[in-house]
């Protein structure tokens, strides 16, 4: 037999093994070649001035090299040391280094190079429609073709090639330092197999679920309010991460053998075929792979968080509108609104206005404000909006008496109101005292007047008149009038906000139109959803793969005990059935830890990226969920054929 007989040869037996690591390879091809296509696409020259992300996909693509080319080393340190036997029969028959070297690198070449023209000619048929994603998500009217880059094309080729020439280098320098003797361990000894929990063990089990327990609990502080000080606020966070990261790592070395450790003593050691092969193997499998496992557990709880704040910011991108603008187009300027007003009158588009004198005050807030050195705000001296009772309907306080508005969620987080106090109005020629007796929801002025979030005070029309007469011209605004406008057919609004456009109104920073506002922000926010989504599904489909190589190395080392078991008559579906509690384990603890983590992660500062949490949050952890799942069921998938074979 020749050496290119033996090739081929070799190259068609181990192919089928390799159906999975093809398809994120061909997947990580095409989605890297559609990634850059994008940069090229004429579809983003007609969209110049709306997406103005080019700068952002081309750090996500660079992004993307560093994920691919950690899973491409990874899966072929696994492949190479599974064939370790292998290359040692060929050691053994009189074959030098050189054509082993050979052998193996004529094999990966064909793979990899199929791999990398499949992927191309599947990541240019997708191109188009990864484009019209990328301007539904941001609501960019613009018509895309498909359209080949030859430029993306040759970068494509340079970046894997070059991560082919860097696999080829780690496969010689292996073959180089291994004996015979060696090469025939190399499995054996790859995963260490404990007998015996011991009492460091014990400890690590215990410490890894106290430091994860401690880090959430730090974390549900973080932003309640107990915490405000600029030092307390940066130890915090540095705490949760170590606490949480080296807890992870913990309780995959100690914790979940700890855990199943106890199950069984509690069984007096009498085990079914179903927990043997479930919980005994995850006991002392876990905790060798518990490096790759935090690795992976991070990272996916930083994707699903990533995923899950930008999901969020776009989701409430309409509320925020809504709560920053008020009404469907908001101005300060008397001349603007008139010149809008008469657009609007000569296309006969009917509107409604509403007109709310403001006028700035110097507040002393301290008796009902909770702050701290993060917001570096003299509560004594605050600048606060405040309105009649007449311009909110159904409102009356007495002429002692005043109630708040519209306070944002994320400075109340930082800056928690007291139900009820005594606080001073300053104006120019005193202090005036007032009870405040609460808070309301509702927003009544768009966010020139509240800095995107401060409350505004209701007080009574005579009190109002007063301030009106004796204000502080030191805090007041360069307008102190705020001119919503409401149209009163909603199917109007698009055609008013051409107007408003058409004008040049926007210009003017004072000026604002809720759709307009709505728009820039889904647009903005669609492309990190877009970019982090990606990137997101790249790592899950890559991490997925690693475990379940894993998997696939454990199911060949255990196949001589599942050949025992089969012969002492135990049949194919009692092994599957404790095959497929384990696989519930495997990939269910990670997965259940990583979406534990994002959600504390979430749940901590989301109110920075929106007011919805709980329907963006569960879409992005359900779909997580269910991608993620599917490499658990190949695993039981293989694990059958293994079992199937044993006999």
């Amino acid at each position: 037999m020749t050496i290119n007989q033996l090739i081929l040869r070799s190259f068609k037996k181990n192919v089928k093994n390799y159906y999975l690591y093809v398809f994120a390879l061909i997947f990580s091809v095409s989605l890297y070649f559609a990634f850059v296509t994008l940069q090229y696409d004429p579809a983003m020259d007609a969209a110049k001035g709306s997406i103005k992300g080019g700068a952002s996909i081309r750090a996500a693509s660079v992004l993307l090299v560093g994920i691919v080319t950690v899973f491409l080393v990874y899966a072929n340190m696994i492949f190479i040391k599974r064939r370790s036997k292998e290359i040692g029969l060929f050691h053994l028959i009189g074959m030098t280094k050189r054509k082993i070297f050979r052998i193996l690198g004529v094999e990966n070449a064909l793979l990899y190079f199929l791999s990398l023209g499949i992927g191309i000619f599947v990541g240019f048929s997708f191109s188009k429609l990864i484009m019209m994603i990328l301007l539904k998500i941001t609501g960019v009217n613009a018509v895309t073709t498909l359209h080949f880059s030859s430029q993306s094309f040759i970068q494509t080729v340079i970046v894997f090639t070059l991560i082919f020439l860097f696999i080829l280098g780690m496969n010689a320098l292996f073959i180089r330092k291994q004996t015979i003797l060696s090469l025939f361990r190399v499995t054996s000894s790859a995963e260490q197999k404990v007998q015996k929990l011991s009492v460091w063990e014990m400890f690590m089990g215990i410490a890894g679920i106290s430091l994860i327990a401690f880090g959430y609990f730090v974390s549900t502080k973080l932003f309640s309010g107990d915490i405000t000080e600029m030092n307390e606020l940066f130890i915090a966070m540095v705490i949760i991460l170590v606490s949480v990261i080296l807890g992870t790592y913990f309780f995959y070395k100690g914790s979940v053998s700890f855990i199943f450790n106890l199950i069984r003593k509690k069984k007096d050691g009498y085990l079914n075929i179903k927990e043997v092969l479930s919980l005994s193997s995850i006991m002392f499998r876990m905790k060798s792979n518990s490096f790759l496992l935090t690795i992976v557990t991070t990272v996916s709880a930083l994707a699903i968080g990533l995923l899950s704040l930008s999901y969020i910011s776009y989701y409430s991108a309409e509320k925020s509108a809504e709560d920053n603008v008020i009404k469907d187009f908001a101005f300060t300027s008397q001349e603007d609104a008139q010149i809008f007003k008469n657009a609007l009158k000569s296309k006969d588009l009917p509107f409604e206005e509403t007109v709310i004198d403001v006028v700035m005050v110097h507040a002393n807030l301290k008796s009902i404000i909770h702050s701290g050195e993060v917001m570096d705000v003299d509560l004594s001296k605050m600048a606060l909006p405040v309105v009649s009772e007449k311009s909110v309907p159904g409102m009356d306080v007495s002429p002692t008496e005043t109630v708040f508005t519209g306070y944002s969620d994320m400075l109340s987080k930082f800056m928690s109101l007291e139900d009820s106090g005594k606080i001073e109005f300053h104006s120019k020629s005193g202090s005036i005292p007032l009870d405040y007796i609460g808070l309301r929801d509702e927003y009544i002025v768009s966010w020139y007047f509240t800095n995107g979030g401060q409350p505004v005070a209701i007080v009574d029309d005579s009190l109002f008149s007063t301030l009106q007469q004796d204000f502080d011209p030191e805090v007041q605004r360069e307008s102190s009038v705020f001119i919503g406008i409401d149209m009163k057919k909603e199917e109007t609004i698009q055609q008013a906000n051409e107007l408003y456009l058409d004008l040049g109104l926007d210009e003017n920073y004072m000026n604002d139109s809720q759709l307009q506002m709505s728009t820039d922000q889904k647009l903005l926010m669609g492309l990190l959803m877009f970019i982090v989504g990606f990137l997101g599904l790249t790592f899950l489909i890559t991490s997925g793969c690693i475990l379940y190589f894993k998997q696939m190395d454990e199911s060949e080392d255990e196949k001589s005990n599942y050949t025992i078991l089969r012969k002492l008559g135990f049949t194919q579906g009692d092994l599957t059935k404790g095959i497929g509690l384990k696989q519930v384990f495997n990939f269910g603890i990670p997965l259940i830890i990583g979406l534990s983590h994002s959600y504390f992660a979430v749940q901590s500062g989301w109110f920075f990226f929106g007011a919805e949490l709980w329907t963006p949050m569960l879409l992005v952890m359900i779909l997580y969920t269910g991608l993620y799942s599917i490499f658990g069921f190949l695993s039981v998938l293989n694990y059958k054929k293994v079992i199937r074979n044993a006999l």
